[in-house]
């Protein structure tokens, strides 16, 4: 049996899921439970060979917003998002997936590693181990006085999102509508281009998913580093907020960044309908696009496993050899194949972390 094309993904959910899941967590880590899009036997069945895991604090409530998978599903639509948390109500659970993603290498390490450098990554991938690495999606567990970013550098964060979709003391989401543009409220507070010269400093790089257009702007202005989007898609052909726009893209391949693609289909569908029917023509689409505006250097993928409605035909993890597969199919190359899956990642995250 010919073994699967090793990638690295962007960014997924998996330590929400694990943090939430009524399961024994052993269960759910080791794959015993067949639960979500994601668990060890899945990931090296699958050919993941390393990633971003995210830490994501929820809204103090079951979704963003009531009906929000129904609405989802039938745009357009405009969600009420949650207002802004404080660093004291966030912290506790974002330190709990911080530590759930120490356990998870403390319960298999012979087939995990937490990563904090680039050098760690390619050695636990040349080993055989997943390379996990910390990211915190919306920094909202991060406290005015930035303290708190040292605390979780320490323990092995290296991806930050200054905002999820709501509001932080930093900046200023998107909001989960359709259609709709990125450019909507104001840029970076004070705080805020505090927290991206202290990224800057610490070699944190800084994750623009999520973030509004003034947002984006602001930290191509006070950041040195690549800009990145670990899991985000095009504007031009899904006119939802979460996505980038052309001029986006071009400041992206300019500072020598990176885009991930996302595989949730509201973020891939022309019609912003979170569907499991989007087909392969719908994400390939997005991926000629951001090839072409981007170069074929700086894109990979940004699943958003355990985070999203994903199509049929990738359906979980063990869905992205397929993925490959119609890229095969659609006139891309062996070597653009490997970019695509790992390279282009791996030689971002050297550019970004120092």
């Amino acid at each position: 049996m010919t073994a699967p094309i090793p990638f690295f993904d962007g960014h997924n959910d998996f330590l929400l899921r694990l943090m939430k899941s009524p399961d024994p967590r052993e269960e759910t880590w080791t794959g015993q439970t067949g639960a979500g899009h994601m668990d060890l036997a899945r990931m090296k069945q699958a050919g993941f060979a390393g990633g971003l895991f995210a830490i994501f604090v929820p809204p103090r409530r079951s979704g963003p917003a009531p009906g929000f998978r129904t609405a989802m599903a039938n745009p357009p639509y405009a969600m009420p998002m949650p207002p802004l948390m404080t660093h004291s109500e966030a912290q506790p659970d974002a330190l709990t997936m911080a530590g759930l993603l120490h356990w998870m290498e403390r319960a298999a390490p012979q087939d995990f590693r937490l990563c904090r450098s680039t050098p760690e990554i390619r050695d636990a991938m040349e080993s055989g181990r997943i390379a996990g690495v910390m990211h915190l999606e919306g920094a909202e567990a991060i406290g005015p006085d930035l303290d708190a970013l040292y605390l979780f550098h320490e323990m092995g964060l290296r991806s930050l999102g200054l905002v999820w979709s709501r509001e932080t003391i930093f900046g200023h989401g998107v909001p989960m509508s359709f259609p709709g543009s990125p450019d909507i409220g104001p840029g970076l507070t004070g705080k805020g281009r505090d927290l991206v010269r202290l990224c800057d400093e610490l070699g944190v790089m800084i994750d623009l998913s999520h973030l509004n257009e003034k947002g984006f702007d602001d930290v191509a202005r006070f950041s040195t580093a690549p800009l990145v989007a670990t899991h985000s898609n095009v504007h031009a052909l899904c006119e939802t907020p979460r996505n980038l726009t052309d001029r986006q893209l071009h400041m992206i391949r300019e500072r020598n960044g990176m885009v991930g693609l996302n595989f949730a289909s509201f973020y891939l569908n022309a019609d912003g309908r979170a569907s499991t029917t989007t087909g392969w023509d719908v994400i390939l689409r997005h991926l000629d696009h951001l090839i072409a505006e981007l170069g074929e250097d700086h894109v990979g993928l940004g699943s958003d496993f355990d985070g999203c409605v994903l199509p049929d035909g990738i359906g979980d993890v063990t869905g992205v050899p397929r993925l490959f597969e119609a890229m095969a199919a659609h006139g891309y190359d062996d070597a653009l194949i490997a970019k695509l899956a790992q390279d282009n990642w791996l030689a971002c995250l050297d550019r970004c972390l120092g």
